[in-house]
Protein backbone atom coordinates (compact mmCIF):
# COMPACT_ATOMS: atom_id res chain seq x y z
CA UNK A 1 0.00 0.00 0.00
CA UNK A 2 1.48 3.61 -0.84
CA UNK A 3 1.81 6.81 1.45
CA UNK A 4 -1.02 8.11 -0.03
CA UNK A 5 -3.07 5.47 -0.27
CA UNK A 6 -2.57 4.68 4.15
CA UNK A 7 -3.10 8.23 4.69
CA UNK A 8 -6.48 8.36 2.73
CA UNK A 9 -7.60 5.06 4.50
CA UNK A 10 -6.84 6.67 7.95
CA UNK A 11 -8.82 9.70 7.28
CA UNK A 12 -11.95 7.94 5.94
CA UNK A 13 -14.61 9.25 8.25
CA UNK A 14 -12.63 12.52 8.84
CA UNK A 15 -12.75 15.56 7.72
CA UNK A 16 -10.39 16.30 5.01
CA UNK A 17 -9.64 19.83 2.68
CA UNK A 18 -9.19 19.14 -0.75
CA UNK A 19 -7.22 21.44 -3.21
CA UNK A 20 -8.50 21.50 -6.61
CA UNK A 21 -7.03 22.52 -9.95
CA UNK A 22 -8.17 26.57 -10.53
CA UNK A 23 -7.46 27.41 -6.58
CA UNK A 24 -10.95 26.24 -5.01
CA UNK A 25 -10.80 24.59 -1.79
CA UNK A 26 -13.37 22.30 -0.32
CA UNK A 27 -13.49 20.63 3.02
CA UNK A 28 -15.84 17.40 3.78
CA UNK A 29 -15.95 13.99 5.62
CA UNK A 30 -14.29 11.59 3.86
CA UNK A 31 -16.74 8.52 2.69
CA UNK A 32 -14.23 6.83 -0.27
CA UNK A 33 -11.86 7.15 -2.90
CA UNK A 34 -10.26 4.80 -5.18
CA UNK A 35 -6.91 4.26 -7.74
CA UNK A 36 -7.49 7.19 -9.34
CA UNK A 37 -7.99 9.46 -6.56
CA UNK A 38 -12.02 10.14 -7.09
CA UNK A 39 -13.45 11.30 -3.83
CA UNK A 40 -16.37 11.02 -2.19
CA UNK A 41 -17.01 14.07 0.39
CA UNK A 42 -20.06 14.36 2.81
CA UNK A 43 -21.31 17.92 4.62
CA UNK A 44 -19.06 19.06 1.70
CA UNK A 45 -18.32 23.00 2.04
CA UNK A 46 -16.69 25.19 -0.59
CA UNK A 47 -14.32 28.12 1.01
CA UNK A 48 -14.48 30.69 -1.58
CA UNK A 49 -12.11 33.45 -1.63
CA UNK A 50 -14.22 36.03 0.19
CA UNK A 51 -14.25 34.21 3.13
CA UNK A 52 -17.55 32.72 2.42
CA UNK A 53 -18.74 29.21 2.81
CA UNK A 54 -20.83 27.33 0.26
CA UNK A 55 -22.75 24.26 1.40
CA UNK A 56 -22.38 21.60 -1.29
CA UNK A 57 -23.76 18.25 0.55
CA UNK A 58 -22.50 15.28 -0.52
CA UNK A 59 -20.23 15.36 -3.84
CA UNK A 60 -17.43 13.48 -5.74
CA UNK A 61 -14.75 15.36 -7.05
CA UNK A 62 -13.07 13.55 -9.73
CA UNK A 63 -8.95 12.71 -9.43
CA UNK A 64 -8.11 14.48 -12.31
CA UNK A 65 -9.08 17.81 -10.60
CA UNK A 66 -7.36 17.08 -7.48
CA UNK A 67 -4.00 19.10 -6.64
CA UNK A 68 -3.79 18.14 -3.06
CA UNK A 69 -6.00 16.18 -0.14
CA UNK A 70 -4.81 16.69 3.33
CA UNK A 71 -6.17 15.91 6.89
CA UNK A 72 -7.69 18.42 9.22
CA UNK A 73 -6.17 18.37 12.50
CA UNK A 74 -8.79 17.80 14.94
Amino acid sequence: MSGTTSVLMESIGSIVLVRLKGGREIRGILKSFDQHLNLVLDEAEEMRRDNKIRKLGLIIIRGDNVVLVSPVPR
